[in-house]
């Protein structure tokens, strides 16, 4: 049996853009994503701290250094610029897995 634990999360990132007239995704600095190992086009959740709002869409990369941070499509509905959000990614582990891991955690 697989249990789904947290692989990855980017904590207290700024939204820094928002585009409604995209196919949507979350636009994340390329630097974030290798560090915490999430991959483009991976799903990722995605939790407003200032509003409440989750939401679940796929990131894509965005400028390396740029501390971009952007919700495009219909994700920018649900935060604005400025807004606090944890950005979140999972994985399916093996049991024997699970003991070892640790996840990849990157405080802003």
């Amino acid at each position: 049996m697989k249990t789904i634990i947290l692989k990855s999360k980017i904590h207290r990132a700024v939204v820094t853009h928002t585009q409604l007239d995209y196919d949507g995704s979350c636009g994340i600095d390329s630097d974030y994503m290798k560090e915490v190992g999430i991959k483009p086009f991976e799903q990722i959740h995605i939790y407003n701290l200032t509003n409440g709002e989750r939401l679940i869409t796929y990131a894509i990369e965005a400028e390396a250094g740029s501390k971009t941070i952007s919700m495009m499509g219909a994700a920018a509905h649900k935060a604005n610029v400025g807004d606090l959000i944890i950005i979140a990614a999972y994985g399916n582990f093996e049991e024997s897995e699970i003991a070892e891991f640790k996840p990849k955690i990157l405080r802003l």
